[in-house]
């Protein structure tokens, strides 16, 4: 798990920033990055953007810390998942300096980002909905790492997120290893693995022709195989290799009869355990909402509705690859900028310098002016910058492209929101379908 706190700086910025960047807890300074600045001048390039800001404040910075269990994580992954996190907290606009300390027991990151933006110079608003969103970004990041999370509520300790999703549902113990073992595929490269990863999660493993898993507190053991067709060891196997997607063969897929057909003689049989156990949950009017949704999508078969999702899914990727392209141009058009403004502004005073008489004594009177330059040109040359460009037009292209990421986010979040939507249609009919089906011997209590 990953806990974050946050801090404001008020002095002494420098000594924050050599705190942080001290070589003894850093692997001699490997595991430092920075971004819109050079962390071995960011303070006076912080003090720079800071001095144009249009409401002053109090605060020079905010120090981000972000602390992971011990053992849940290497160096490099870590350090990784704070420049991740400190990209989503500064969207491409704050200089940040990010380091990861390993002297103690329990790996963490530092992260200190200016409290001005440099795009408009407006200072960042750190503030309980501000915070919540970060420990949302953090958790996020573990998730997607495979890292566990903190459960909001239970204070620092941490639970897998399928573990916290389970409870949070109130599913049954198998509901509970489904949703364990969907959580842990895209994340594992082998069965193997998965089983390993279920065992640190909790799960007692007993090997065997058919593998069975035990959460804590659970009576009997379950094997995988009983809980659908999706979780033999030779459909895991596929679905990790990514041979198979779950769901695939479901019964109005394999019968090849229509859905709607099949969810009526579903409602309409008295004896249809499954119906009934669903309407436990759902009402008639979610099933003919169902229904209602189906035949205006013209989806007259399961895999119609499998592919239409698969459809929608990559789709709703590329929209992603797309957004997450445009943020990097704009952090990337957003530091040139500054790095162009900062160098034009800057340049008298670089010029005289280098035609004073006593430079030593002329620079002693203008360091930081001199130092902003520097480090401006030297990244404008590490960019491939050769000819210094426009600024104005450069202002105009980002101002255009902000505006393109800001459509992109739109058609992204109607992708979303229509992936849910058929998501949910495939809850419902697989509950009414899947459900009705359970074969007999299921009946009663789990078995393993």
């Amino acid at each position: 798990m990953a806990v974050t706190k946050i801090k404001p700086v008020k002095s002494t910025l420098s000594k924050a920033l050599d705190y942080i960047e001290n070589p003894d807890k850093t692997d001699g300074k490997m595991l430092i990055s920075s971004f819109g600045c050079s962390y071995e001048t960011a303070d006076i390039e912080f003090g720079y953007t800071l001095s144009q800001a249009l409401d002053k404040g109090n605060n020079l910075a905010f120090h981000l810390i972000q602390s992971f269990a011990p053992g849940e994580v290497d160096y490099e992954k870590a350090h990784e998942i704070g420049k991740q996190l400190a990209d989503a907290v500064t969207k491409g606009q704050h200089e940040y300096v990010v380091t990861t300390h390993i002297d103690k027991g329990h790996i963490h990151n530092h992260i200190i980002f200016c409290a001005v933006n440099f795009v408009d110079h407006h200072k960042y608003n750190s503030n309980k909905r501000s915070y919540y969103g970060i420990r949302n970004m953090s958790d996020k990041l573990c998730r997607e790492n495979g890292l566990s999370v903190v459960v909001p509520g239970k204070g620092s300790k941490g639970k897998s997120y399928a573990e916290y999703q389970a409870e949070k549902t109130g599913t049954s113990w198998k509901g509970k290893l489904k949703i364990a073992v969907d959580a842990l595929i895209p994340q594992v490269s082998s069965f193997e693995e998965l089983l390993q990863r279920l065992q640190a999660a909790g799960y007692e493993i007993k090997p065997g022709k058919y593998v069975s898993c035990r959460a804590p507190g659970q009576e009997r053991f379950t094997r995988l195989k009983t809980l659908g067709a999706d979780y033999t060891e030779e459909a895991i196997r596929e679905r990790i290799a990514g041979r198979r997607a779950k769901a695939a063969k479901a019964p109005g897929e394999q019968r090849g009869v229509s859905l709607l057909i099949d969810i009526e003689n579903s409602i309409k049989a008295a004896q249809s355990k499954g119906y009934e156990q669903w309407a436990k949950i759902h009402n008639l009017k979610q099933a003919a909402k169902t229904m209602n949704f189906l035949t205006e999508h013209k989806i007259e078969q399961y895999a119609d509705l499998v592919s239409r999702i698969e459809e929608m899914a990559a789709e709703s990727g590329q929209a992603a690859d797309a957004l997450k392209n445009a943020e990097k141009r704009l952090a990337d058009m957003a530091v040139l900028i500054k790095n162009v403004s900062t160098y034009q502004k800057t340049k008298p005073v670089y010029d005289a310098y280098r035609k004073a008489r006593n430079r030593e004594k002329y620079r002693a009177g203008q360091e930081q002016a001199i130092i902003l330059h520097e480090a401006a040109a030297r990244s404008l040359k590490a960019s491939g910058i050769a000819k210094l460009p426009n600024l104005a037009a450069l202002q105009s292209e980002y101002e255009a492209l902000q505006a393109q990421k800001e459509a992109l986010y739109a058609d992204y979040g109607k992708l979303k929101k229509k992936v849910r939507e058929y998501d949910i249609i495939k809850q419902n009919i697989d509950s009414i379908l899947q459900a009705d089906r359970q074969p007999e011997r299921e009946k009663g209590t789990e078995r393993g």
